[in-house]
C-alpha cells in the first residue's frame, strides 16, 4: 500500500439523487474513494440519495432553524474533513435539486460562515480545507466549459465553497457519459482513482 507523508481526511459527497447502482456518478465516487484509501487517507462517503432531510422554505429557517439530525451529522463530517469531494450530474444546466437542497441545509450561517465584519465579508468558517468538484454530463466537456462557461460549476465553486473558505478548489468535468464506450468509461474511472491518490 502506498502511503502519503501526511494523510488527509476525505469526505466524498455523492450528489446523484438516484441511488440506483448503474448511475456512473456512484462508480466515479467509489473509484476516487479507492484511490484515496490506497494512498493512506481516511475516507468517508455521503450519498445524498440515501439521506432524509427537509428542504428549506424560508430565510428565517435558513438563518435560525435547527438542522435535522441527518444534516447535523453531515456538518460534523464536514468539520472533520480536510478535503471535500462533491460529485454530481448536470441536470437542466445545474446541479440536481436534491443536492442543492442538501448544500443549503449544510452550509448554514453560524456553521459555514460567520457574521460579516464591519465593511467586509462574512467570516469563512471552513477555511483550511481543499475541495474538488466532479460534474458529469451528456454533452462534451469542452462545450460546457467554453460555450456555457461552466456556470453551475463556477457558482458552486465561488458562491458556496470559496465563500466559506475552501481553497484550493479543483474541478473535473466528465462529458459524453450517456453512451460511453467501455474503454472510455474505464479511463474515467482510472482518472478518478488517480485523483484520489495525491
Amino acid at each position: 500500500m502506498r502511503m502519503k507523508k501526511s494523510a488527509q481526511r476525505v469526505l466524498i459527497v455523492d450528489g446523484h439523487p438516484d441511488g440506483a447502482a448503474e448511475r456512473f456518478i456512484h462508480a466515479l465516487a467509489a473509484a476516487y474513494a479507492a484511490g484515496a484509501r490506497e494512498a493512506g487517507h481516511d475516507v468517508e462517503v455521503l450519498r445524498v440519495a440515501d439521506l432524509d432531510f427537509p428542504l428549506l422554505r424560508s430565510n428565517d429557517d435558513f438563518r435560525r432553524g435547527q438542522p435535522a439530525a441527518t444534516i447535523a451529522r453531515a456538518q460534523e463530517r464536514l468539520k472533520w474533513c480536510t478535503h471535500l469531494v462533491v460529485l454530481y450530474p448536470l441536470w437542466l444546466g445545474s446541479m440536481p435539486a436534491l443536492l442543492k437542497g442538501f448544500l443549503e441545509q449544510v452550509f448554514r450561517p453560524g456553521f459555514a460562515f460567520g457574521p460579516a465584519r464591519k465593511g467586509g465579508l462574512p467570516k469563512k468558517r471552513l477555511a483550511g480545507r481543499s475541495a474538488r468538484v466532479v460534474v458529469t454530463m451528456g454533452m462534451p466537456a469542452f462545450f460546457y466549459r467554453w460555450y456555457y462557461r461552466a456556470h453551475s460549476l463556477k457558482s458552486l465553486e465561488r458562491n458556496i465553497l470559496s465563500f466559506t473558505g475552501f481553497s484550493p478548489i479543483r474541478t473535473t468535468i466528465v462529458g459524453n457519459v450517456e453512451t460511453p464506450r467501455a474503454k472510455t468509461r474505464e479511463r474515467y474511472l482510472e482518472e478518478m482513482r488517480a485523483l484520489g491518490v495525491p
